[in-house]
């Protein structure tokens, strides 16, 4: 809904996304390398800049992509049109990535270091096509209700088999680009067209059935790219231009250019982008469906957002989150340990992964459609924790040499091995999770960092070594997410309803049990629940004269007594026996206590009251127990059972 509130929520968000990232930073900064960036004021504007852009795009997303997208993929499942599903799955694929911030800048800064046989514009088409191809599988396989592990374990031979035939310098960009996809834009409406036609078509899982699309989106990029690669170094020649990758300083932050010539080109630059996503949706519903959209007015101020937002936020990366990446890997090259590079790619890694809009967006609808069995922070934990191993192995790959293509076919294996341990219902969402990471806030500063690195480190190519941060980054996840699949079910974790189900199932056995007369029958203090079972039971009964009443119930209560019958009772000695009958009418005098324990305690009962009333000496009063039997309907406290 577009108001004050929502933005101020989204703006609130979106800052606390980057807390733990400018955290990271200023610890490493401040105490580790005990300097102060020179830029430090264009990079915190730029920073700023971030948060409010991604606040704006957010709530365009909210206000026009997101209810529209998520309509027609509704609309197009239950109208049932294998063909229009296939072609509307294609263009949302197409469309989304084409006006992903995120591809944005890495395909611009591998056109840089290129030599010019790397194309901008046509690296994003072929993602794009790639993507919207991934996309018509991934919907194929919900539709025929495949599994999914089979189509994935095909992709990863696919793509270590291009590895053989693609020239080394598009190896590490190509799995990084599989990374890159699944973003902002993507990830939201891609989930939704996925869990919304497992959740339509009979016989299909939204759990099993419905993740798995941005595992395919994350997949296909990295063969599809590798085929371009072995096209342009094979065909295209170098141009005499190459544009060196520098680290940021004071001069070169400072310097972006912010007259309105520039800003409006970068406005419109960005609407071109975007416009496809809302063609299509349009094209679909008035053309294809045929169904006008309700809310027309508030879905093109959704897409102005979008734009508006989209724009200041990669005017922001290039001041902020890039500069910075760059900037830190210079000043962590020049340190003497490489200890403390690897532990800032673990922090850097693990924070910007927290902080993942994305994740958080993909680990409660996980949490929703799981029953509950998953817990959504504890799964963004995992992936966190997958992306920041990921990283540092990555960093440490570009510091030691060494070719990314062996590091990645040593975690698709474990991942195809783990595929066969872990549970069937985390499988899905574990692939998803590897596109998931790689988003919004990961993406340039990661990037950035492996660029810097590879150009700071001698021996190191940028083009080579420098890309490959966000393939680490969308692998490990894969591996911690199943491996938290597998404790889960090791600990027995159960979902709602399966609780419910198991709770009702003792229930209705207990039920069955209260009617078998063998059994005793007693009900769970604070609780709902009954248990039926054999257990030896007795009537303790104290007499004792009503003054003496309270002391008697407080001894057996510190015995272990749970509960008492209070009975009036009148007692007659030995002495008063001969004139009985003159004293029938009398008021009682005595309680009758009777306390119904489990047999084992009536000892201590019976020696307390004893040794706290002085029964067998000068008290007055009686204690006897006998055993009971078809005891039904008493309540005992959890810990008696």
């Amino acid at each position: 809904m577009l108001s004050i509130t929502s933005f101020l929520k989204l703006l609130k968000e979106s800052f606390r996304d980057l807390l733990p990232i400018i955290l990271v930073i200023m610890f490493f900064q401040l105490a580790i390398i005990q300097t102060v960036p020179e830029n430090w004021l264009s990079t915190s504007i730029g920073l700023a800049i971030v948060g409010v852009g991604l606040a704006v795009f957010l709530l365009g997303l909210e206000v026009g992509i997101f209810p529209v997208g998520e309509g027609l993929a509704s609309d197009f499942a239950h109208k049932g049109s294998t063909i229009w599903i296939v072609i509307f799955a294609f263009m949302i694929g197409f469309g989304t990535t084409v006006a992903e911030p995120a591809l944005l800048v890495i395909a611009d800064k591998a056109a840089g270091i290129s030599a010019g046989r790397i194309d901008a514009f046509t690296l994003r088409m072929v993602v794009a096509f790639s993507v919207g191809a991934a996309i018509v599988i991934g919907v194929w396989r919900i539709i025929k209700g495949h599994p999914i592990h089979y189509y994935i374990i095909t992709g990863y031979v696919l793509v270590v088999a291009a590895t053989y035939f693609s020239p080394k310098e598009i190896v590490g960009l190509a799995f990084d680009l599989g990374g890159v996809t699944t973003s902002t834009v993507t990830v939201p409406l891609v989930a939704a067209l996925g869990i919304g036609l497992a959740s339509t078509i009979k016989g299909r899982n939204p759990v099993l059935d419905g993740f798995g699309l941005i595992a395919f989106a994350s997949l296909t990029p990295m063969i599809f790219v590798q085929f371009y690669g072995i096209f342009v170094y094979n065909f295209i020649d170098a141009s005499d231009i190459v544009v060196p990758l520098v680290a940021h300083t004071a001069e070169t932050a400072a310097a972006f250019d912010f007259n309105l010539l520039s800003l409006a080109k970068g406005l419109l630059s960005v609407a071109f982008d975007v416009v496809p996503i809302l063609a299509v949706i349009l094209f679909f519903q008035y053309i294809i469906l045929k169904k006008p959209i309700s809310n027309l007015k508030e879905v093109l101020i959704g897409f102005g957002l979008v734009i508006i937002g989209l724009d200041a936020f990669i005017i922001g990366l290039e001041m902020g989150l890039f500069s910075l990446g760059e900037t830190m890997a210079l000043q962590l090259t020049q340190n003497d340990s490489n200890v403390i590079i690897y532990s800032f790619a673990f922090a850097i890694g693990f924070s910007t992964t927290m902080a993942e809009p994305s994740l958080t967006a993909i680990a409660k609808k996980a949490k929703e459609i799981s029953d509950g069995k998953i817990n959504d922070f504890v799964l963004r934990i995992f992936v966190a924790l997958g992306v920041a191993i990921g990283i540092s192995l990555g960093a440490f790959r570009i510091v030691n040499g060494g070719e990314i293509v062996y590091y990645i076919m040593a975690g698709y294996m474990f991942v195809i091995a783990l595929t066969f341990i872990a549970p069937k219902y985390i499988i899905p969402i574990a692939y998803d999770s590897g596109g998931v990471t790689t988003s919004t806030v990961t993406v340039p500063l990661v990037a950035a960092l492996g660029l810097g690195l590879a150009t700071n480190i001698p021996g190191r190519d940028p083009l080579i070594d420098g890309f490959g941060l966000i393939a680490f980054a969308s692998l490990f996840p894969m591996l911690t997410v199943m491996a938290y699949g597998v404790i889960t079910e090791k600990m027995g974790v159960k979902g709602e309803h399966e609780l419910e189900a198991i709770h009702l199932d003792e229930l209705r056995h207990a039920l069955e049990d209260a009617e078998n007369m063998g059994l005793t029958t007693v009900n769970v203090h604070g609780t709902d629940k009954r248990h039926s079972y054999e257990m030896s039971f007795s009537a303790v009964h104290v007499i004792v004269p009503h003054d003496e009443e309270e002391k008697a119930i407080l001894a057996a209560k510190d015995a272990g007594a749970g509960g008492v019958t209070i009975m009036a009772a009148h007692g007659m000695g030995l002495h008063e026996m001969d004139n009985f009958y003159n004293r029938l009418h009398a008021d009682s005098t005595d309680s009758n206590l009777m306390f119904i324990v489990p047999t084992k305690k009536v000892d201590k009962i019976i020696h307390t009251i004893l040794h706290d009333l002085d029964i067998t000496g000068e008290g007055d009063g009686i204690s006897f127990s006998y055993p009971v039997s078809n005891l039904k309907g008493l309540t005992l406290k959890s810990a008696d059972l």
